[in-house]
């Protein structure tokens, strides 16, 4: 199993980087499709990270999206990390299977409620009730490329009882944070997005929201997740520190898989799933060692196991 140059590189900027005392940091799937070969890329970056420098894997089932989240995908999901070997140190599958958790989201309306209420009794939210055709119509596209939303109900003063979509007053300030894997990145939040949706039209829980919350409550130290997220980063720092978090959390963003058409893995798109891959033969080694080496980790597809995962990212 031969490291490539970048995956070396990665390793000595964790070993300088990572804290020295006992961290957690936490693998976080939403049951809206089946796990396909980029979630495996994000485990072996979890749980190989993880095992490497000490830290603690918290599971934790991301489906505030009530409406694409279903329980079966969720069952597979579990059945999936059972049979690749990714043991949580804490919300064991099995905890899951047995019915609420405090780490799936959807039992734990009540701690994003009390949140929210935080906030606004600090008037730090107010009422929207634009559409997305609205915005799109009164919106300038952003430096990053998003649409930004321009502030339309900031001062419209919204009976609060007509809607119960929620948006955080952001101010214009930058947010800074250097990547383990990326660098140091700047990022202004209020020019990339506007001030975003907390609680949708529909009462659900926004991911930027569940995600802020989850992570500050359930004590994550470090956040390993996909690329695609990084404009993510600047946006959650706020809002965390709006909710009181003063230690910001270490993060990296690893390199995605990607599709003959530039297009990253999806579920939506119906990209092979771990199943399909468990039902036509391969083994768990085969599985770990082509997410491995398709992700630039390693110079050829050999099988690995769980305990060589560690390896990936010592130096």
């Amino acid at each position: 199993m031969q490291k490539t140059e970048l995956a070396k590189q990665l390793s000595a900027n964790l070993a300088l980087r990572l804290p020295s005392e006992v961290w957690r940091t936490r693998f976080a799937p939403a049951p809206t499709g089946f796990l396909h070969l980029g979630h495996v890329v994000n485990a072996i970056h979890v749980w190989g990270i993880a095992r490497a420098f000490g830290g603690h894997v918290v599971l934790r089932i991301e489906d505030h999206d009530r409406q694409r989240c279903r329980a079966d995908f969720e069952d597979a999901l579990l059945h999936d990390l059972d049979w690749l070997g990714f043991a949580p140190d804490v919300g064991a599958t099995a905890e899951f299977r047995a019915g609420n958790s405090e780490f799936r989201q959807s039992d734990n309306g009540v701690r994003f409620e009390t949140a929210l209420i935080a906030l606004d009794e600090r008037q730090l939210l107010y009422p929207c009730i634009c559409s997305r055709k609205n915005i799109e119509q009164q919106a300038r596209p952003s430096t990053s490329g998003e649409l930004r939303y321009p502030g339309t109900c900031a001062t419209r003063h919204v009976n609060p009882a007509t809607t119960t979509a929620r948006r955080v007053r952001l101010e214009t300030i930058a947010q800074s944070f250097d990547d383990l894997r990326l660098g140091p990145q700047l990022q202004t939040p209020s020019e990339q997005c506007g001030d975003f949706v907390l609680r949708d039209r529909l009462g659900h829980f926004t991911y930027q929201f569940a995600v802020s919350v989850d992570d500050y409550e359930q004590k994550i130290d470090v956040i390993i997740r996909g690329e695609d997220l990084l404009e993510s980063t600047g946006r959650q720092l706020q809002l965390a520190r709006l909710m009181g978090r003063t230690q910001s959390p270490l993060f990296l963003h690893h390199d995605l898989l990607r599709r003959a058409d530039g297009l990253k893995l999806s579920k939506s798109l119906g990209d092979t799933g771990i199943g399909e891959l468990r039902a036509r033969g391969m083994a768990v080694e085969q599985v770990i060692g082509q997410a491995a080496f398709e992700s630039g980790l390693i110079q050829e597809s050999v099988p690995i196991t769980q305990q060589e995962l560690p390896n990936l990212f010592r130096v």
